[in-house]
């Protein structure tokens, strides 16, 4: 019988996403599934503090083993800016608006170099893990291509030529720093 785990998300492409990786040995849920609408409030200090605050929640509204992820680009010469502020860095997860103000704040700085981060946070019965991926690479000086979303447009993973957002969602998907972690989550689990 599949495991079931609790995905701190209401968004159904995460959670897709994050079934595919797992495979058939696990049975993601979601905030939704669950019918938990109230906002958790991330005020941790870190991508660890505020993926544990979402994996806490859920666990001890179900008793589920639950998952929080906490992601963001940090930006060397921004001192490490937007990083845990990635979503909501110049308007709430108007992701036009915080890659305008990246770019402004950069402007003809040369060193670009930047890196995504995506931290995991496992709840459950035996405590609490923590499963990180990260991406290097540089930043660009406009916006490129369609696909992806965040900052994918503005980022160029070490090794490529194009943006994340250039990338078919496969080859993306292949490198990208939720991969990463999911597959260290993954690993876990099957010990």
């Amino acid at each position: 019988m599949a495991k079931e785990l609790l995905i701190a998300t209401h968004n159904q492409h995460k959670k897709e996403e994050i079934q595919q990786i797992l495979g058939t040995d696990f049975t993601v849920k979601s905030l939704t599934d669950y019918d938990l609408h109230e906002e958790i409030i991330e005020d941790g200090e870190s991508f660890h503090a505020n993926a544990l605050i979402k994996a806490q929640y859920c666990y001890e509204k179900t008793g589920q083993p639950s998952i929080g992820d906490d992601s963001g680009l940090v930006v060397e010469a921004l001192d490490g800016r937007p990083g845990i502020y990635s979503a909501r860095y110049a308007g709430d997860h108007d992701f036009a608006k915080n890659m305008a103000k990246v770019l402004d704040e950069l402007g003809d700085t040369e060193n670009r170099t930047a890196y995504f981060v995506t931290v995991l946070c496992l709840v459950n019965q035996n405590g609490v893990q923590y499963f990180e991926g990260r991406v290097y690479g540089t930043l660009t000086k406009d916006i490129r291509g369609e696909k992806g979303f965040g900052y994918d447009p503005i980022f160029i993973a070490d090794g490529e030529s194009v943006t994340f957002a250039e990338m078919k969602p496969e080859d993306k998907n292949r490198i990208s720093h939720r991969s990463q972690a999911l597959a260290k989550l993954l690993a876990f689990l099957q010990q």
